[in-house]
C-alpha cells in the first residue's frame, strides 16, 4: 500500500522552523528504493529529476550515495517546495540543485526546461507514489517528458502500487485502491499493461520491475 495521499504538513506531521517537512513514509521505505535504485545508478554521472519529490528527504538520501549525479527535485505543491529547498539547505550537499515547479499535466513539465534553464539531457528520472494519487492526465505527462529529456541511456523509475494484469498484487492495494476511487474517481492504482502502453508512445520500454516491501513495486523504463 502506498503511504502518503495527503498534503505533507497537513497530516499533523512535524514541522521545523526552517519549513523541513518530515514524511513517516521515508523512514519506511528510503532504504529499500535507494536499494533499487542503487543496481542502475551506480558509477553514472549526469543529471537527474525527481518528480513529486514531497518533503524533500528523499533526493537528500539518494544524492549523498551518488557524488557524481545532480539532483533536481520538483514539485507543484508550494508547502512541499519550502521543504525540498529547505532540506537542501539543510543537507548542504553540492549536488542538489534548488527545487524546480514542475505541472505533469504540461509534457514540458516547466518553463526553465523548455527554455533550457534546467537540463534536458537526463541520466534519470525518479518518481514514487504520485501516479496513483493523480488523473491519469498526470502519467501521460510525465511519460511524454521523460521521452523527451532522458538522454540516450536515461532511465525512468516509478515507484508505488500497481496492477498486474488488471488485478491486484495484495489485498490491502485492492482496498487502498477503492478508497481512492471513491475519493476521486479520477485517481487510483494503475495497470503496469496501461503504464507500459505511455511508455510505449514515449519510445520508452519496461526493462526491470523490482518487488518492494509493502506490497509496491519499482518499474524501470529506458529507450
Amino acid at each position: 500500500m502506498a503511504e502518503y495521499v495527503v498534503e505533507f504538513g497537513r497530516d499533523g506531521g512535524r514541522v521545523e522552523p526552517d519549513g523541513r517537512l518530515d514524511a513517516p513514509a521515508f523512514h519506511r521505505n528510503h532504504v529499500p528504493i535507494w536499494a533499487a535504485l542503487e543496481q542502475h545508478l551506480t558509477g553514472l554521472t549526469g543529471n537527474v529529476v525527481e518528480l513529486g519529490s514531497g518533503t524533500g528527504q528523499h533526493v537528500v538520501h539518494f544524492a549523498r550515495h551518488t557524488p557524481g549525479l545532480v539532483w533536481w527535485p520538483s514539485d507543484l505543491n508550494q508547502r512541499h517546495l519550502r521543504s525540498i529547498e529547505a532540506w537542501r539547505v539543510y543537507a548542504g550537499l553540492p549536488n542538489i540543485r534548488s527545487p524546480l515547479r514542475i505541472d505533469l499535466t504540461d509534457p514540458d513539465w516547466c518553463p526553465e526546461m523548455k527554455s533550457g534553464q534546467a537540463p534536458t539531457s537526463l541520466a534519470a528520472v525518479f518518481c514514487a507514489n504520485v501516479i496513483h494519487i493523480a488523473p491519469w492526465a498526470v502519467a501521460e505527462g510525465l511519460f511524454a517528458g521523460a521521452g523527451r529529456y532522458l538522454r540516450s541511456d536515461g532511465k525512468l523509475f516509478l515507484y508505488g502500487p500497481f496492477k498486474r494484469d488488471g488485478k491486484h498484487t495484495a489485498l490491502s492495494n485492492a482496498v487502498f485502491d477503492t478508497s481512492l476511487r471513491e475519493g476521486n474517481p479520477e485517481w487510483g492504482v494503475r495497470d503496469i499493461a496501461d503504464v507500459e502502453q505511455l511508455a510505449t508512445a514515449a519510445g520508452l520500454r519496461l526493462v526491470d520491475s523490482i518487488d518492494m516491501p509493502a506490497n509496491n513495486l519499482t518499474l524501470v523504463f529506458s529507450r
